[in-house]
Parts: C-alpha cells; structure tokens; sequence
C-alpha cells in the first residue's frame, strides 16, 4: 500500500497539459496516461480495503511470528492478539540469564514487521472462542477488567504451551521456568542476589551452601544448556568476581532417564561426561518429588538444599487451549489435518500450528524449527488464496544443536553429526542466522564480544 499511495501522489504532482506546452514527446504522454491508469486502479483498490478477510493471529512465538512475517498484508486484514508484544529468540534465551547476552539482544518488537492499522496489534490474552459466531473472546494484559470480543474471517492459534509441572507439589510455587524474558530475568536476579547474600557474615555454612547450590530439573536442551552458561559463568567470571565462593558453588543436574534423547548415543555419552567430569556440577538420574521453598526431593529418598530450582521438563498446554472445544490428543494438543486446519471445525476457518497443535497421525516434535517451518507453510498457502488446499505440511528436520559448556558444542544434523570445539562454532553461527533482524545480528555478536573481552555484567536490576 506505501507504493500505491507513492504512485498517487506522483500522479498529482505531475502538470497537466496546458495551452502553453500542447506538444509534448509521446513517450511523455503515453507515461502520463500510464500513470493515470494505474492510479486509478490503485484509489479502487485502496477504496476496497474492507473487501479484505480479517485474519486474526493468536501469540507471537515462533509459529505465530512466522505466519506474521510471511503473509501477504495486501490480501488480509492481519490483527495480531498476544500477551506479549515481541518475539523471543528462545534457543539464546539461557545466555540472558548469566550475562553472556543482554534480554533485549534476542526480541524483537512485534511492531517491526508492519500493520496496516496500528490497532491490529491487541496487547490482550485470548480467553474464549465461539466458532459459530466466528469471535474470539479477548481480556487486555494492561487492564484485565476490561475484555471484548474479536470477530474474524480466518482464525491461527499459535498460543504454544507451558512448562509441564506432571502434578508435582511444589513446582508451580517454589521452582523459576525458563521460557519468556521475564522467568530469565528472575533466575538471573536470585542468582546475583544468593551470591551476595551468601557473602553476609552473619550467614552459617549450611545456609551459604545452600544458596550457592543450584539444581536444574530436567536434561533436555533447555536444562543442560542454562547449566552450561553456568558452568562457563562460574569459571570464567566468578572465580574472578566472588573468589570466597567459588569453591562452594555446584549445580545439580537432575534428569530420570538420559540426558538430551534428540542426540545420537555418542554424543549424549560425551555431554555426560563432560557434565560428571566438571568439580562443580553433578549429574543425578532420578526423579523429583517434591519441590519446596529449601530444596528438592528425589524419587530416591535424596533431599537436596537449594534455594534456586530451575524447572525445565515437558510441555503442557494453556488453559485457553484446554477449554477449546476441539478434539486433542493424549497430551492436550490440537488435532489438525495435514493442512494444519483443525480436525473437527466444519467453517474450515482455524488453523492450529505449533507447540499447541499436533497433525493427526503426524507426530513431529515441539521444537522452534518445526513451529516455524508450519507458519512459513500456512502463510504461503493463505496467500495463494484459492480456496482450494495445496500441497499437505510436510517437514525435514534440519537436525538439532545444543551447547554443552567450555565452549563445546553437539551438532546433529543430516550434513554433520559430531562434538567438540567447530560443532559449538557450527552453533553459533546457525543460531547467528537464524535471528529474525538484521539489528539482532549485529547486537548478539556485540554481546558475544564484550563478554569476551570484559567479562559478563553482573549487574543486579
């Protein structure tokens, strides 16, 4: 619409013939009346805007953020509801949390990618949905009072999920998740905080080795990756920063069965011992039963003292994804069809993609990459625009990477499966790729440098 506009004012600026200059070159005239030509079907287009399907997008993750980037805005009415009003980069969202890389070095605000209106973006939660009448229920972030209906042509849920507490007392009220910038920000505060509080003279030994004793539940990606940026934290930066404490400090690892089951056994073996080798961390194989204010306890009869406990095991869905009145497998996700149309919606108007939703007889895992490549696919086919479906959603995994710590990656992807120093290069570098800005790219390499060269911030706001 800019360049339609662009072209209408150039129309106007353009002198019309006068008695003074009425012979004039022919390229000039025949441009004149292509220009008046196109202007007009540019003022009837844009006097059509409320011909438009209103297509309304549910979060701003990795599946709703792609479908926001690849749709055609000429063509749809895009109106965006999300709680939060920037996109994560969640494979760096660790690094935040010791100060390997600053919060606002990996989001990027929703705003950026363009609205037609600057009212198609609602700062609300989505909290009910009547398929009948094609409304979606909204309550507002800022004023939760205040809730309103949402009408639409085409609805995408993409709201993801929670992390998954499997009913264990305790975990929703003493242990931090690590999923949004906020739950970084607080691991990163109560980290900063124990170390200083450990540091009091008043504090008994048990109590100061309970505060610097950190125990991460959970051994897949997310889990070993924040232990690894607390291996490197700890001695790259507090041996230097808190000497008294560093041989105090430990971090326990606590995973039921094996350690990052998305990698070959060769290099789940190496993680291992890489983490059992480390004199500050330990890796436990058991489960948690109980998560309390002090510490944890194990299925083993083992209580372990803490006063941090970062839970990162599993998924579970929303509650607005529970009361939806769709079918769902085992695990409470929406069931779609390959066209990732949800299965029993006769309109053929919703679409689920994401962590949220599973393709019936298709299951693929909730990573970034599959979330992401589903709206790149939905947005190519709402773009089309036929009213007939396409091709079905098929994917190729581009492979998995993880950091491990001491600047050691694992690297398991079609092309190349291997571990050590290049696989963490190879991980930076994709991650480096993969970041949804140019203004991204340019600050997490900034970040990566200045912790290099000076140390992580340890800052406490």
């Amino acid at each position: 619409m800019r360049g339609q506009r662009l072209k209408v004012r150039l129309f106007s600026s353009v002198a019309l013939p006068s008695s003074s200059h009425r012979l004039q070159h022919p390229v000039k005239i025949i441009a004149r009346h292509v220009i008046y030509r196109y202007a007009s079907q540019s003022a009837s287009s844009v006097s059509g805007v409320s011909e438009r399907q209103k297509l309304v997008i549910l979060g701003t993750g990795w599946s709703s953020y792609s479908v926001l980037k690849n749709i055609n805005k000429t063509l749809y009415d895009v109106i965006v509801v999300s709680p939060r009003n920037h996109f994560l980069f969640t494979p760096l969202l660790a690094s935040t949390t010791v100060g390997t890389l600053e919060f606002r070095s990996i989001i990027e605000p929703v705003r950026n990618t363009g609205f037609r209106k600057t009212d198609h973006f609602h700062l609300s939660e989505a909290v009910g949905l009547d398929v009948d009448k094609k409304e979606l229920y909204c309550q507002s972030v800022i004023k939760p009072d205040m809730t309103y209906p949402l009408s639409y042509d085409k609805l995408v849920i993409g709201v993801g999920a929670v992390s998954n507490t499997f009913g264990i007392p305790g975990v929703m009220e003493h242990a931090f998740f690590l999923k949004e910038v906020s739950d970084a920000r607080a691991i990163r505060n109560r980290i900063l905080n124990n170390f200083e509080c450990a540091l009091h003279p008043s504090i008994s030994q048990a109590e100061r080795e309970k505060l610097l004793h950190i125990v991460i539940v959970g051994g897949g990606p997310t889990g070993v990756e924040f232990g690894a940026e607390l291996y490197d934290f700890v001695r790259e930066d507090v041996s230097r920063l808190y000497k008294e404490e560093q041989g105090l400090i430990c971090v326990s690892l606590i995973e039921g069965r094996q350690i990052l089951s998305s990698f070959t056994p060769k290099q789940q073996e190496y993680a291992e011992i890489k983490i059992r080798n480390r004199q500050q961390m330990e890796l436990i194989t058991a489960n948690v039963t109980e998560v309390r204010a002090d510490g944890v306890t194990l299925s083993n009869g083992r209580n372990l003292s803490s006063e941090l406990v970062v839970w990162s095991t599993g998924l579970s869905p929303r509650p607005f994804v529970k009361e939806l009145p769709f079918a769902k497998n085992n695990h409470g996700q929406i069931l779609t069809n390959e066209y990732l149309r949800i299965l029993d919606d006769d309109s053929g108007s919703v679409y689920a993609i994401g962590d949220c939703a599973e393709i019936q007889d298709f299951n693929l895992p909730c990573t970034a990459q599959v979330a992401e490549r589903q709206g790149r696919y939905l947005a190519q086919t709402l773009n089309k625009n036929s009213g007939k479906d396409g091709p079905s959603f098929q994917y190729q995994s581009m492979g998995m990477l993880a950091y491990v710590g001491d600047y050691r990656g694992l690297a398991n992807t079609p092309v190349i499966k291997g571990q050590g120093f290049y696989s963490w290069l190879l991980w930076r570098s994709a991650y480096l790729t993969r970041l949804g800005s140019w203004r991204l790219r340019m600050q997490v390499p900034i970040d990566w440098t200045k912790t290099l060269l000076f140390g992580r911030d340890t800052s406490r706001f």
